[in-house]
């Protein structure tokens, strides 16, 4: 068995198995409530409203919780990957549930465009660590990604728009799964 001082900096230690897996959960927990959320939210139309939307309104904590629950997996993984990108990520998830959006169409309150700006930060930071890595799966991923992030962020409602950044969160979370699977196959048991 390998000591702390003899494993290679970037390789993860069999106590980080853990860790990553919250990674790996990260994607089915976030996608499953926010899916089983829109499709019985009266009113809420997928190829309309942003999933941020579903943190308002009387079972808006869900979606809060949505948030704060998938932000701390990601950090979890984010120490177990060694990655600052991927814990800016976490956090940005966090913040944009403690800071609620606002209404479709309402003026930008002061949490609305806190939500946005942690928004912004945290999906910028994944971007990065998507496009620092070598493969092209992961510079298309954050290249998709920031392009989805991009056109819901202009404040477009088109439904190409709005499902395409539904397909692009599902992908950057497959993203972060794979990676975390991959970081727990260098694990020495």
């Amino acid at each position: 068995m390998t000591t702390v001082e003899q494993r290679p900096k970037n390789r993860p230690r069999s106590t980080d198995k853990a860790l990553l897996t919250a990674g790996i959960a990260a994607g089915p927990v976030y996608l499953g409530t926010a899916l089983a959320q829109a499709l019985t939210r009266p009113g809420f139309d997928l190829a309309r409203n942003d999933v941020s939307l579903l943190a308002i309104g009387p079972h808006g904590w869900i979606q809060v919780a949505n948030f704060v629950v998938t932000g701390l997996l990601v950090l979890a993984c984010a120490k177990g990957l060694r990655s600052t990108l991927i814990a800016i990520f976490g956090a940005g998830l966090i913040a944009a549930g403690v800071f609620t959006a606002d209404p479709a169409g309402a003026a930008i309150s002061w949490h609305g465009a806190l939500h946005i700006v942690a928004a912004g930060i945290g999906f910028l930071a994944f971007t990065a660590a998507c496009l620092v890595q070598k493969s092209g799966y992961s510079r298309a991923t954050g290249i998709v990604f920031l392009a989805a992030f991009g056109g819901v962020a202009s404040g477009s409602a088109n439904p190409v728009v709005v499902i395409g950044f539904w397909v692009a969160v599902a992908l950057a979370f497959g993203w972060l799964g794979v990676t975390a699977v991959r970081a727990t196959r260098t694990i020495n048991h």
